[in-house]
């Protein structure tokens, strides 16, 4: 069990996605995601396995969660500085995002 302290070390924050392609090299399906985390954090890129629910083009203008504190990792031909967050389901990763617009960079808490 982690402490709310713990918790509080995972910097969370809203993104939008403003290019979305194959991953190539990936071992697993995944779509290298250009994601636009505002005036702090600025443009980060990921490594996404949501291919079972969602299409390159679906992808772009849409809201995300992404971990942004995390360190990098080489997935095929991207570095993946960011984690989006999603649920696994039935029909695959469904991305979590806001109900609402709201600003890019705003903290999940």
């Amino acid at each position: 069990m982690i402490t709310i302290e713990d918790f509080d070390k995972i910097d969370m924050r809203i993104g939008t996605i403003v290019e979305a392609s194959v991953n190539k090299r990936a071992r697993k399906p995944a779509y290298r995601l250009v994601i636009d985390f505002g005036g702090e954090l600025g443009v980060k890129m990921s490594s996404a396995q949501v291919t079972a629910c969602y299409q390159p083009e679906d992808l772009v203008g849409r809201q995300v969660v992404g971990v942004v504190n995390f360190p990098s990792i080489r997935i095929g031909d991207v570095k993946s500085e960011v984690l989006v967050l999603g649920s696994d389901s039935e029909q695959g990763i469904v991305l979590l995002g806001p109900s609402e617009k709201v600003k890019n960079g705003d903290r999940i808490c």
